[in-house]
């Protein structure tokens, strides 16, 4: 993808190298996306992912991901800070927007970049506030703060009613990424279950700081609660981290609850109308680059 018009610069589909980069790049702009999210990213939509390069040297990076027939999200926006101001980041947002053309268009945007977003066509739908810290159960055991369900690996359950059950809280279909999200090494994936019903989702992976707790879908806060202490058993540390969205009723209050605290915020954007979510589902996006 040439004809960037600045010389010496181009536009090309990024390789696995380069989605290493794309992590590496978004740790040091204080994101800590997990380890091993570009291996499910990669499979999302292999085409999603554009890296430039100046000279041949990697200086800016996005993704423009596309979901089922209508809806794209855009992520992963970075120039390196020797390069910025000089017109390589906007040649980047504008080869990823041409990708998502004719399409609803999300992004989670950093405070700093969103009145950017605005005057590109992009409208707040909520905030994103990260909480962070070692979760401390209220006096009780996680299995006992939503009597009568049942956290259980998600991996026993039909693949079929976890990819129904996501779909309530994203606007598109997403059965590949959602498959390699939930099963990659080295993360956890755990389901709240009643009378056969999935009511919760939650998935935990290593980041280079907190571990990352994302999605976090719950009938409710108690299920919510239960998946949070259960999955934070499962990190070195217990230390987690969930981007909890401010437009879920009571979700930063049960998050606050747990012992944890604001330490980041993004705002969700969307080019159109807001898509129909269950927001009173909804404790924890599932990540920030892709939605």
């Amino acid at each position: 993808m040439t004809g960037s018009g600045l010389t010496g610069f181009e536009i090309n589909d990024a390789s696995a190298a380069d989605m290493a980069l794309f992590r590496d790049w978004a740790d040091e702009e204080g994101w800590n996306p997990g380890d091993s999210d570009r291996f499910a990213f990669a499979v999302a939509d292999p085409g999603g992912f554009l890296i430039g390069r100046l000279r041949g040297k990697p200086v800016a990076c996005i993704s423009a991901v596309r979901y089922g027939a209508g809806f794209g999200f855009i992520g992963f926006y970075i120039a390196r800070p020797d390069v910025r101001g000089q017109g390589y980041g906007i040649r980047m947002w504008k080869a990823g927007m041409e990708r998502l053309d004719g399409r609803l268009v999300g992004l989670d945007g950093v405070v700093e970049q969103q009145h950017n977003y605005r005057k590109s066509g992009f409208r707040s739908a909520w905030n994103n506030v990260r909480h962070e810290g070692v979760p401390q159960a209220a006096g009780e055991p996680p299995e006992e703060t939503a009597p009568g369900v049942r956290i259980v690996d998600a991996a026993t359950l039909p693949f079929g009613q976890l990819a129904a059950y996501d779909r309530r809280f994203f606007p598109a279909p997403r059965d590949a990424f959602l498959a390699a999200w939930v099963g990659l090494p080295g993360r956890t994936a755990l389901a709240a279950v009643r009378d056969g019903r999935v009511e919760g989702l939650g998935v935990v992976r290593p980041g280079s700081g907190a571990s990352r707790i994302g999605p976090l879908y719950a009938a409710g806060p108690a299920v919510a609660a239960a998946l949070v202490l259960r999955l934070a058993e499962r990190t070195p540390d217990g230390r987690v981290a969930v981007d909890v969205p401010d437009a879920t009723p009571r979700a930063a209050a049960l998050l606050g609850g747990l012992g944890l605290t604001p330490t980041f915020e993004t705002a969700r954007m969307y080019t159109g109308q807001e898509p129909d979510l269950d927001l009173t589902g909804m404790y924890g996006v599932t990540s920030l680059e892709l939605g």
